[in-house]
């Protein structure tokens, strides 16, 4: 396998991890990079374009990241919290008088956020046509009765959680979340990352698609506890109606589907681009702007959300936006904060140590929050000298 880029002195690990990554587990086409103070210490890539293809993956390839998405979405709000035009202890109401509907009055910013809102579920699921249409989502959960009383308990909006954040941001600032983020953020900042793929970048970006994990040596599989497989298998159970929220999901590798912007499921990026994303958003990055404040890194990482999770029922933990370390999702430390994606995707930032970090791939596994791959990576990053 040949693996272009380069790693700084100290991350050699990292070069290492991403090699065996297809040598041992299955890896058609990936790309990590990660960032210190900063400055970018990893900048790796190898295979090929398309899951199914030949085409080498190329310098600037980029991919869908699916629920690591929800990670960048989230600094809208963050940042319009931070500018004074968005108050995260307000209810959703108050910017969305429709949304009051079903006893959803006192539901509030915040628990949008951290994922305590009780809308994880559509008691009618969305076509994939009218998921692409951005006013379908919103009203569908403005209608939608709670399925817990809010901010009593958590469970992972899958899917609900982009709807819920695209309004909100359309409501107070006129323009949807990707709108606002390309205006704001990625194109000021030249990232490599959008919220709705503009045509002219529709080159860069690769085919995805399902890939199985080899068998490991000896033949043994770490299986998912039993009452995990009961809920992805139980099709009235949270967990089924989550993920099924538009039914049947749409392909990924539309061009439709890409043109669209879901805050919770089809952000494109290099790894990259989603790594210097996280790096802006605790440090200047070339002399660049820092996106947040001290304050709002705080928000982003102070725990709101702990223990048995609802719809994935493992123990997940959120702060405002963003998964926090934890056994169901590690990241670098008890202080990252960030996203993984469904099947693979992984970005992130870990303030205390000055580490960002992003990895993307075209081949997607049944992994939900902890993928082999990008855990693998990780791991390796923690090797290098602080």
């Amino acid at each position: 396998m040949d693996v272009n880029g380069t790693v700084a002195e100290g991350f050699e690990p990292v070069r290492e991890a991403f090699v065996r990554n297809f040598e041992a587990l299955g890896e058609r086409g990936a790309a990590v990079t990660v960032y210190r103070d900063g400055r970018k210490v990893v900048d790796l890539w190898g295979g090929t374009k398309d899951v199914d293809g030949t085409e080498p993956w190329q310098r600037g390839t980029a991919q869908v990241v699916r629920s690591a998405t929800k990670g960048v979405a989230a600094a809208v709000l963050l940042l319009l919290q931070q500018r004074g035009e968005l108050d995260l202890d307000a209810p959703v109401g108050e910017y969305w008088p429709e949304f009051k509907a079903h006893g959803k009055e006192r539901l509030l910013v915040q628990h949008v956020l951290s994922h305590r809102a009780g809308l994880p579920v559509l008691d009618h699921p969305l076509t994939p046509s009218d998921a692409l249409d951005p006013h379908r989502g919103p009203e569908a959960v403005a209608a939608q009765a709670p399925a817990w009383e809010p901010g009593t308990d958590h469970g992972y909006h899958a899917l609900t959680y982009g709807w819920l954040l695209d309004e909100l941001v359309r409501r107070v600032t006129g323009r949807w979340a990707g709108e606002w983020l390309a205006a704001e953020v990625t194109g000021p900042l030249g990232l490599d990352l959008w919220l709705g793929l503009p045509e002219s970048e529709a080159g860069r970006v690769g085919r995805v698609g399902r890939v199985e994990a080899p068998e490991p040596v000896g033949g043994l599989h770490l299986r998912p506890k039993r009452s995990v497989t009961e809920a992805y298998e139980n099709p009235d159970s949270l967990t089924r109606r989550a993920f099924a929220a538009i039914s049947p999901f749409p392909d990924q590798n539309d061009p439709s589907y890409r043109a669209a912007a879901l805050p919770a499921t089809n952000g494109i990026a290099t790894a990259e681009g989603l790594a210097r994303f996280y790096a802006s958003l605790i440090g200047e990055v070339d002399g660049g702007t820092r996106l947040f404040t001290p304050e709002t890194v705080e928000l982003a990482r102070t725990e709101r959300s702990a223990g048995p999770d609802r719809v994935l029922v493992v123990g997940t933990r959120f702060g405002l936006g963003y998964m926090l370390h934890g056994a169901a999702s590690p990241l670098l430390s008890p202080t990252s904060f960030g996203h993984p994606g469904r099947g693979g995707a992984l970005g992130f930032a870990d303030p205390d140590s000055g580490i960002a970090f992003g990895y993307v791939t075209n081949g997607f596994r049944k992994s939900v929050t902890a993928d082999p791959r990008a855990q693998a990576l990780v791991r390796a990053v923690r090797t290098a000298p602080r």
